[in-house]
């Protein structure tokens, strides 16, 4: 780095430890709260910045990128990246980094937790108490469904989708998966998985998580054909991305009962939800909270300024999604 400290955007709020560590080498403009940066705030405050870190919510595409001749690395607190236009950073010569691997564990406790809370009616069983409408114990009275030695079906075996496959092994459940590639015959024994075709997996499974990234092909990768071959006792868990699912047919599924219920963090329009989701009980919904966990959100924010000041130094970042731009 040059003696004059280079200009950074920091998009949401970070430790102050980690603002601090920053604004030992950069001069810091950052957000101070737990809400997006509304997106003309980001284009005018962009225009002299030679680093950014961004989040998820932050639409960083060609014209962002264009208001900032002198950026010279995103560096993404998030492991997606759909909402940044790679193409145009590396056209541009702009490393993009992200932060993998750091929150597989969070995300994959949240989708059990998901699971367990849907097949248990535990938002529902807390509602009831609440509005002082538990009474008295009755044999059949308000019933869940057991989850121990059901059938879970992941679909991406990732990361996470591996993280979630190890802590069905606790629930004595049988594994399916559907991924491209077939896992190394050892992992699926280690794992207890086997592979299934996508029809094949959601036909057999007593509960569906999605672990996929959004691309061209898994956009409304679950649908109202997917839900048809669905047993009508299966549950559906979203803590990949919203628009894997089509959330006007998952409404229409959960009211016609084709399937049980459904455990959703994520969202097809997110923040808003599909009108009549939020009014059905049997699905638990939550804010988007994967890898919200203390310790997960500040090593995000650890590795996206690491990355960050990495590549302000003139190194390439180990977690650079776009590494061509090092090779030109």
């Amino acid at each position: 780095m040059t003696d004059k400290k280079p200009k950074i955007l920091v998009t949401g709020r970070l430790p102050v430890l980690i603002l601090n560590r920053l604004g030992e080498k950069c001069d810091v403009e950052s957000n101070q709260f737990d809400r997006p940066m509304m997106d003309a705030v980001l284009r005018r405050s962009i225009a002299d910045k030679e680093g950014l870190i961004s989040m998820i919510t932050d639409s960083v595409d060609s014209d962002l990128m264009d208001r900032a001749p002198r950026l010279r690395v995103i560096s993404q607190m998030a492991v997606g990246f759909n909402n940044i236009d790679v193409r145009a950073a590396t056209a541009r010569g702009i490393p993009v980094t992200n932060t993998p691997g750091v929150l597989t564990d969070a995300t994959a406790e949240l989708a059990f937790s998901l699971l367990l809370a849907v097949a248990r009616r535990v938002v529902e069983g807390d509602k009831m108490v609440r509005e002082g409408r538990f009474q008295h114990w009755a044999p059949f009275l308000f019933l869940g469904t057991e989850v121990s030695g059901k059938t879970l079906g992941i679909v991406g075996m990732g990361r996470i989708g591996k993280a979630v496959a190890k802590r069905a092994g606790g629930f004595s459940m049988k594994v399916l998966y559907n991924n491209p590639s077939r896992l190394d015959p050892a992992e699926e024994e280690q794992l207890g998985a086997a592979r299934r075709e996508l029809g094949e997996l959601l036909a057999e499974a007593d509960f569906v998580s999605l672990h996929v990234p959004l691309t061209d092909s898994t956009r409304h990768l679950i649908g109202r054909d997917e839900f048809s071959l669905m047993k009508k006792t299966s549950f559906l868990v979203n803590t990949s991305r919203g628009p894997v699912v089509d959330e006007k047919e998952l409404v229409e599924a959960l009211r016609r009962g084709d399937i049980a219920g459904a455990g959703l963090d994520v969202y097809e329009n997110e923040p808003l939800l599909e009108p009549g989701l939020a009014e059905l009980d049997n699905v638990v919904l939550l804010p988007h909270v994967g890898s919200g966990t203390v310790e997960t959100r500040t090593r995000m924010a650890e590795m996206a300024a690491e990355s960050l000041l990495a590549a302000l130094g003139g190194e390439a970042p180990s977690r650079t999604i776009n590494p061509e731009v090092f090779r030109r």
